[in-house]
């Protein structure tokens, strides 16, 4: 059991989420607007925050930064927006993951569950050890990342998704792993991977044509390797 802010104004889609929710066992909360979220965020308690973009009063995204302003919750990006570049944009600014609508309240449980995991195991200690692979180190315990001398600025996600494959350099990792131990999901698509895959490729200055460390093995997986 969570428990759930809703921002949606429509009061048609924020019903269904909250009577499917409540079903759930989980406990909910919802409001129509970002200011109305700002002072949920502020006066309550919540485990995940589900946050619609297209709000009366300010846009969603800018909603997302107010609330990363005064909160660490979990967030859930619910939009019919499916530019690439504004998702990568909103992940970059704080959500812990997005969902493009129509969605289905099964698959909203699903990555409300695997983004709750995360939260709740963020508190075990994270290993000490820079992780080196050719020009890359990654520093767990500051989730800090650099290529040859330089910062990588990653999202949450690409981060962690790094981290797992260097600690397994030339290991080739089954997507079905990645699934599990990186986005916490027994179950998932592989688009959700090859999308972060990409987003990783362009900042580590590669294609999946001319990969230099992410190689993927066509239909086995995906391996971390410092180039020849």
């Amino acid at each position: 059991m969570a428990r759930v802010l809703v921002v949606e104004d429509d009061q048609f889609v924020r019903s269904a989420l909250i009577r499917r929710l409540s079903d759930a066992s989980h406990t909910v909360r919802s409001v129509g607007t970002a200011l109305e979220a700002l002072r949920e965020v502020a006066h309550f308690r919540f485990d995940v925050v589900i946050l619609d973009l297209g709000l009366p009063d300010l846009d969603g995204a800018e909603a997302l930064k107010m609330l990363r302003g005064v909160t660490d919750v979990p967030v859930i990006v619910a939009t019919a927006r499916d530019d690439e570049a504004e998702i990568v944009r909103l992940l970059n600014d704080g959500a812990d993951d997005y969902l493009t609508k129509p969605f289905s309240v099964e698959h909203l449980s699903a990555r409300m569950a695997a983004v709750l995991r995360r939260a709740r195991g963020s508190g075990a200690s994270p290993a000490s050890r820079v992780l080196r692979v050719g020009g890359l180190a990654i520093d767990p315990l500051r989730r800090q990342a650099e290529l040859d001398g330089a910062p990588l600025d990653l999202t949450r996600r690409e981060f962690d998704l790094l981290t797992f494959l260097a600690g397994r350099p030339g290991v080739v990792v089954a997507r079905k792993e990645l699934l599990a131990e990186v986005w916490q999901q027994s179950y998932g698509d592989d688009q959700t991977i090859d999308v972060h895959l990409s987003w990783l490729r362009r900042k580590l200055g590669e294609t999946a044509a001319s990969p230099r460390y992410l190689h993927t093995l066509r239909g086995v997986g995906v391996k971390l390797e410092p180039p020849l």
